[in-house]
């Protein structure tokens, strides 16, 4: 047993000390470059009402798409749990859309999205007579990239959630089956209860994730309409084109802030499901 320890301390103290190393001082650089003057940078996030919408609008871009993916994500994981024909084949397929560059996957829902010539608009206007600007309103907008990074990146959650589906004991079912549980009350308290690790490590990848989101608000918004939709990374980026790399390197703080506090906050509700 100690020999194992050992080996594994010697064979992952390298790729872990090299990733740490780099992380490490990114983050202190862009932390240090942020108080390239003073606090003057920061002072100027405050009195800056761009800052305000764009910090709203990247934690109501969370909100509202991590509860899809997860719910999706789930979904998609008790389907293929079961046994079926051809259910290697339905695994392999539901992973295509996560395999898909994120920029692909958003020049994709852009002709979906489109108000002239998109599928949606074109089944909506033959069904209804009605057309939807979807990237004309904020709340449209914001619908339509949840719905975007939904199908992207809800068979990254299955995944997870369909590895923890195949380490639940099957005896805690059949003594729920011989009490009476119907698949409800199965499903409610003894499946969901036991998926909550699995299910609060999803929420962190894809809370941090939809937190730093750039690539998709960049290809289908833009960030408008009006700047309506955009996140902290993409108002990050604009300020390190034009070379305010103290104030980018604030705002970048500021979300790398944002992802601390997600990462404590589900560790926290982790290790407490974890005990119970």
């Amino acid at each position: 047993m100690k020999s194992d320890k050992v080996y594994l301390l010697l064979y992952g103290f390298p790729s872990f000390f090299f990733i740490t190393l780099f992380v490490l001082t990114a983050v202190i650089g862009t932390v240090l470059l942020s108080f390239s003057k003073g606090f003057e940078n920061y002072a100027r996030l405050i009195s800056d009402p761009r800052f305000t919408d764009s910090l709203w609008f990247t934690v109501k871009f969370a909100l509202v798409s991590v509860p899809f993916e997860i719910t999706l994500g789930l979904i998609l994981a008790l389907i293929v749990n079961e046994k079926f024909r051809y259910r290697g084949l339905v695994r392999g397929l539901i992973l295509i859309p996560w395999a898909i560059p994120a920029v692909v996957s958003a020049r994709m829902w852009q002709l979906v999205f489109n108000y002239t010539y998109g599928v949606l608009n074109s089944l909506s206007d033959g069904l209804l007579g009605v057309r939807i600007n979807w990237f004309g309103e904020e709340h449209t907008a914001l619908l339509a990239l949840a719905i975007a990074d939904t199908w992207r990146t809800a068979p990254f959650v299955a995944l997870i959630i369909l590895a923890g589906l195949q380490t639940l004991p099957e005896e805690v079912f059949k003594q729920a089956l011989v009490d009476g549980a119907g698949l409800f009350k199965r499903f409610f308290f003894v499946t969901l209860p036991l998926l909550k690790p699995f299910i609060l490590i999803a929420v962190l990848f894809r809370g941090i994730d939809a937190l730093r989101v750039f690539d998709l608000v960049f290809v289908l918004t833009g960030g408008g309409p009006g700047g309506s939709t955009t996140p902290l990374s993409l108002y990050a980026y604009k300020f390190y084109l034009v070379g305010d790399f103290g104030y980018a390197s604030a705002l970048s703080s500021v979300l790398f802030v944002l992802c601390l506090f997600l990462s404590f906050a589900v560790g926290f509700l982790l290790k407490g499901s974890i005990r119970g």
